[in-house]
């Protein structure tokens, strides 16, 4: 029996539906949740993403600004822009979009940002945080929508043999450390495996959760999959498909064909893991808007 698809998009709007409740109950207060989203250059893809996290932002009844500066943007312009962004107290979370064009160092950005106000949780204070198991700085979005997805899933996480493929800082580093917490949703015995990982499949076997970003389409299949697993996905690209309208579709790294034959549970790509990351945003900027109103 092909594995249950874990829909993402819907677990992600109840979510955005809590969001929203929380911001009617700050408004009452006189406060109100702002995020920033600030875009340099025109890659379309990070222009749709941009308009896609404004919208969402305005329907859950927040303040959101959308700062669009051009490619030609020097770092000690894009710092000084972050700077008034950090000091305007109307703004609770900011977020820069990445990429950045090659002359403007990520790393440098990232540790201008208010850790306060660093609601994608690259900063590192909060990495660190994540690392040390506080709970009063902020995970990145992506991993801690995996994390709700699991939760909101039913899926059991305590005890749990957990492989993650892929080691980045959006991703693996920070989604193996929150399965390792002491708390809901983890408690999990988490391996990370990477490309110098010797017999991946090996690893992946014997998962009960296995969590794939590893950036290269259709990359695990079945064969890799053990029998009754939950698999989320992260991936997504974009490959060619003559036969489709548009002359591509968009896949993830897991190969949805097969891996449903062997896998219990398994996030379709799109519509899975995706929407978790936009919803978990928007709770970071809630949070930081929440400490505002308790440090008032």
């Amino acid at each position: 029996m092909p594995a249950d698809l874990i829909d993402g998009a819907a677990i992600a709007r109840g979510v955005r539906a809590d969001v929203a409740r929380e911001v009617a109950a700050l408004q009452a207060r006189g406060i109100r949740p702002g995020l920033a989203v600030v875009l340099v250059g025109d890659d379309p893809a990070s222009a749709v993403y941009v308009r896609s996290k404004g919208r969402a932002t305005e329907e859950a009844g927040m303040y959101s600004v959308s700062v669009r500066l051009p490619a030609a943007t020097t770092e000690a312009d894009l710092l000084a822009q972050i700077d008034r962004l950090n000091a305007d107290p109307a703004i609770d979370g900011i977020l820069v979009q990445m990429p950045l064009p090659r002359h403007i160092r990520p790393d440098a950005v990232i540790r201008r940002l208010d850790p306060r106000k660093d609601v994608d949780g690259l900063h590192p204070v909060n990495v660190g945080k994540l690392l040390l198991g506080e709970d009063d700085g902020f995970a990145p979005c992506t991993p801690a929508g995996v994390r709700e997805l699991l939760v909101r899933s039913g899926v059991e996480t305590r005890g749990a043999d957990c492989v993650i493929v892929g080691r980045s800082m959006l991703v693996g580093k920070p989604m193996a450390a929150l399965l390792m917490q002491d708390a809901l949703g983890a408690n999990a015995t988490v391996t990370v495996c990477h490309s110098r990982t010797a017999d991946l499949a090996a690893h992946t076997r014997r998962a009960d959760i296995l969590i794939v970003a590893a950036g290269r389409p259709r990359f695990v299949t079945g064969a890799m999959i053990k029998p009754g697993a939950v698999v989320i996905d992260v991936g997504i690209s974009r490959v060619e498909e003559p036969r489709a309208r548009q002359g591509h579709i968009i896949v993830g790294d897991v190969d949805l064909a097969s891996a449903r034959e062997v896998a219990r549970l398994i996030t379709p790509v799109p519509g899975g893991v995706g929407p978790m990351t936009i919803a978990m945003l928007l709770v970071n900027t809630v949070r930081a808007a929440r400490r505002r109103a308790e440090a008032a």
